[in-house]
């Protein structure tokens, strides 16, 4: 099952080697990999280099390391918070522009209204009515909007849906979504005034399960931030 490694960084070389193994499913959520020894003879290396790898395999989420006589490493899943913050790393330092970031949340978020509007429940609604609030309150007492709130809301509204694939890819673009919207607060210092109120609007829209004018509040909502980060400041958000 396992190869000798003999070229570039062996940690990394047994990583990747045993990572294709879980993916083909060879190894399996549970399995006991072989003793550090043992392992370390299979791939020709050392144990300290053993280590080094399973150490990187368990902070990928893809092994559990325990001690003791029963203990070893074993194969398990990764959780949905380390796959998100995956993905999330991922597009925050490739070399995506605030304005590709809501190009992309215009499709994805517009395209799960309508199962926003079908499952949500009375918890949804009250928990996006309490955001609102909030993000009104603060432009009351103190004039301002945090962009995180913005975050927050737009993930709730995902999480809406009662899918957990479509939360967790709401949650791996909370990064590079702040990262926009503070780019559209840099060009203009009202952002949240407007978007605070539509934020509002769509609640109730889909409190009413109205799809046709929860979907017309969002698209007027994103499109107001795409349209400022192509540098046209004079837009109000």
């Amino acid at each position: 099952m396992f190869s000798r490694v003999t070229a570039g960084r062996v940690s990394s070389l047994i990583v990747d080697q045993i990572r294709l193994l879980i993916r083909d499913g060879q190894l399996t959520a549970g399995d006991r990999l072989p003793s550090e020894r043992e392992l370390g003879e299979r791939f020709g290396v050392s144990r300290v280099t053993v280590r080094e790898a399973l150490r990187g395999l368990e902070a990928n989420g893809l092994v559990t390391i325990r001690v003791g006589a029963r203990g070893g490493a074993f194969v398990t899943a990764p959780t949905s918070a380390q796959v998100e913050e995956g993905i999330s790393d991922l597009l925050t330092f490739s070399v995506i522009e605030p304005g590709d970031v809501t190009e992309a949340r215009q499709v994805f978020e517009l395209g799960i209204v309508p199962l926003v509007c079908q499952r949500a429940t009375e918890t949804d609604i009250a928990d996006l009515l309490e955001i609102c609030d909030r993000a009104d309150a603060l432009l009351e007492s103190e004039n301002t909007y945090p962009v995180s709130l913005s975050a927050e809301f737009h993930v709730r509204v995902a999480r809406a849906t009662h899918n957990p694939a479509i939360e967790m890819l709401a949650q791996s673009f909370r990064g590079p979504m702040l990262m926009s919207l503070l780019r559209a607060q840099e060009e203009d210092p009202k952002v949240g005034i407007v978007g605070t109120a539509e934020h509002r609007q769509f609640v109730l829209a889909v409190q009413r399960k109205d799809v046709s004018a929860a979907i017309a509040v969002m698209t007027e909502h994103l499109a107001r931030t795409a349209q400022r980060l192509r540098s046209n400041p004079d837009q109000l958000a």
